[in-house]
């Protein structure tokens, strides 16, 4: 399946804010890489940022790769991508092992490190990673095609394992955590941390 024909199925929505020129993206959303879509808009809206999703139905999991994932196939996606100075893609992950590991990848470096630095002061107790010889392969975020890095300046991969997203039993079981009512609170912290970050980058 082509990024297109994924556009075209019935039950999938595709969205565009346009507001300054750093960008959210969230293409995997939905019911694939769940959360992330909603990471991904809430931090652009409080920011004032950009923001671009496809948020996949329930019972619809169909992944395309981010190489794939083509700007020609998609109006708004390329509109999203001229209007951006630099763009922060939010994925999600799951590797055994790395529960608590949130990798920062993506070709610009320097917008990594920044937004590292207000992540880890929002969520102490997650290891947030933004060196490349760290991160796994498959995962670094480097390849030119991928959406992040099309912008002017290239971009920033964020990949989020279950954990974060209130995903796995012991975010489920979280005290005070009622996974029926309300989501699980860490999600709130990653938020005001790209809020942050967002913000306080420069023009």
């Amino acid at each position: 399946m082509t990024f297109g024909e994924l556009l075209d199925r019935p039950g999938v929505i595709e969205t565009l804010d346009l507001r300054r020129k750093i960008g959210f993206c969230a293409f995997h959303g939905g019911n694939l890489e769940r959360y992330t879509d909603q990471i991904a808009s809430e931090a652009a809206a409080r920011a004032d940022a950009s923001f671009y999703g496809v948020l996949q139905p329930t019972g619809m999991r169909q992944h395309i790769p981010s190489t794939k994932v083509d700007p020609a196939e998609s109006e708004k996606l390329s509109a999203f991508i001229d209007h951006c100075d630099v763009v922060i893609a939010i994925h999600g992950y799951g590797l055994r092992g790395r529960w608590t590991d949130l990798l920062f990848g993506g070709t610009n470096r320097e917008l990594a490190s920044h937004v590292a630095w207000h992540v880890r002061r929002s969520l102490p107790q997650y290891q947030v990673i933004d060196d490349l010889d760290r991160i796994p392969k498959g995962l670094k975020g480097q390849h030119a095609k991928n959406p992040c890095n099309l912008s002017r300046h290239g971009g920033l991969q964020i990949e989020l394992p279950p954990r974060v997203r209130g995903l796995t039993p012991m975010a489920r079981h979280w005290p005070g955590h009622d996974p029926r009512t309300r989501r699980f609170p860490h999600i709130g912290h990653l938020v005001d941390g790209l809020v942050v970050a967002a913000q306080t980058w420069p023009a």
